[in-house]
């Protein structure tokens, strides 16, 4: 892509509101813009972000063979009602109704939905196990929507949802989707931990969150420094039985909460951290086959309710909480696997034609490499367009400038701010050794 042709509206100002550095730097990059509170449009660079998570998120889900479906994003308020949710909810769930005063709600999850699809498709366990899901804009009336994308009103998320006929299978398929979790997790370079959680408002009896380690998370954590263990906060409250008016933001130390700081699964010891919560699967049992009547005949002929699963992952909360924990005071830098362009080839002066004929070159081989690369053809002073790139976070930039009449160009590299001097001949080589094509 050349700079000149691409849709990338940078700015110094940050929203008035922004405290987070994913906020700040998403929207001064040019990656989203705010329509109204808790609401964005991604940018063609947000775009690009989404679709290489989505795309992970499609192979790791193909691997234990879950199928994607679409399911509508308007939903008939009857399932709500049938299900028991439509008041447990509360008012996040945005209601209205159609020119026939028939009620609809935007889905904020779509258990009953789902459920719905399957009901009366399914009639036995020879059709059983299966897993569905959907990668799709949900809608939550939040009270105070706030943090850019880690807290709107409106998000992108992929849900599943499995359907099976013994427990025994639905801890088999939930561990499944626990492993590809972490995978996906894994592949877009955070670090991260699955902790033991609550169900909150979804129901179930067993749930474990996905969450990105990250001082601006919202949830405190605790976890071991020997073993993979880690809980929310909230979890060590309830099996210590503590007051619920024991205020969580005044923890400084698990001994607060514990007693001790031991792990309860090894000899290794607890320390807490923050985290933001970009998956949650859920253990559902019957809760909602049994209130939507979605049943099933047994191998002796006898009807039984769905046991299922729910698996959530916060798609565009999940480009919020690579910067979290990528960035410096310069903008954003992404992971390999998420950034938007690769490399990014900078045109110094625009006005010396040895500059843009070298860069011209560049820019068609490293296309014809399926190389992702952004030419920078502008008409711009050099350090307007290095303070640019900083900010957008290409992963590398090669520095067309005046070295060139050594022979030479420069490559930046935006994770360790090193800068390497090498010869035009050999630029070619050595990106494609660093980006690993």
């Amino acid at each position: 892509m050349r700079r000149s042709r691409a849709f990338i509206p940078t700015t110094k100002e940050a929203p008035s509101d922004a405290v987070l550095a994913s906020h700040i730097f998403l929207t001064r990059a040019g990656f989203i813009s705010q329509v109204a509170s808790g609401l964005y449009s991604y940018m063609p660079l947000a775009k690009k972000v989404i679709n290489k998570i989505e795309n992970i998120i499609h192979e790791e889900m193909a691997v234990i063979e879950a199928e994607e479906v679409e399911l509508s994003f308007v939903a008939p308020a009857d399932l709500w009602i049938e299900s028991g949710r439509i008041d447990k909810f509360g008012k996040e769930l945005l209601r209205f109704y159609d020119r026939k005063e028939k009620l609809f709600v935007l889905g904020p999850t779509h258990e009953e939905m789902m459920v719905d699809l399957v009901r009366n498709r399914i009639r036995s366990y020879k059709q059983l196990p299966i897993n569905l899901y959907q990668i799709k804009t949900k809608f939550r009336d939040e009270v105070r929507p706030r943090y850019g994308l880690m807290r709107g009103r409106e998000f992108i998320m992929k849900d599943g949802y499995s359907f099976h006929a013994s427990i025994e299978d639905l801890d088999r398929e939930f561990n499944a989707v626990e492993n590809a979790y972490k995978k996906i997790i894994t592949r877009l370079g955070l670090d991260f931990r699955v902790v033991e959680a609550y169900s909150g408002s979804i129901g179930g009896t067993g749930s474990k969150e996905i969450m990105v380690i990250s001082d601006s998370g919202e949830d405190s954590l605790a976890i071991c420094d020997s073993c993979e263990y880690g809980a929310n906060i909230e979890i060590f409250m309830d099996m210590q039985k503590l007051d619920e008016d024991f205020d969580i933001s005044t923890i400084k130390d698990i001994s607060e909460v514990k007693g001790d700081n031991n792990c309860p699964n090894c000899s290794g010891k607890l320390s807490l951290t923050k985290g933001i919560e970009v998956g949650h699967i859920f253990k559902l049992g019957t809760t909602y086959s049994e209130a939507l009547k979605a049943e099933y005949l047994d191998e002796n002929g006898r009807t039984r309710h769905f046991i299922m699963g729910t698996y959530g992952m916060g798609v565009s909360r999940l480009v919020a909480a690579i910067i979290e924990q990528n960035h410096d005071d310069n903008g954003c830098i992404w992971t390999k696997e998420t950034a938007p362009y690769m490399l990014n080839i900078m045109i110094s002066n625009i006005k010396e034609e040895s500059q843009v004929d070298l860069a011209e070159q560049l820019y068609i081989k490293f296309s014809e490499a399926n190389v992702e690369v952004m030419l920078d053809d502008r008409k711009e002073r050099f350090g307007f367009k290095m303070k640019d790139a900083e900010l957008i976070g290409f992963p590398y930039t090669v520095i067309i400038g005046k070295e060139l009449a050594n022979g030479n160009v420069q490559i930046y590299n935006r994770k360790t701010g090193e800068k390497i001097t090498l010869s035009t001949d050999e630029v070619y080589s050595k990106v494609l050794g660093l980006i690993k094509i």
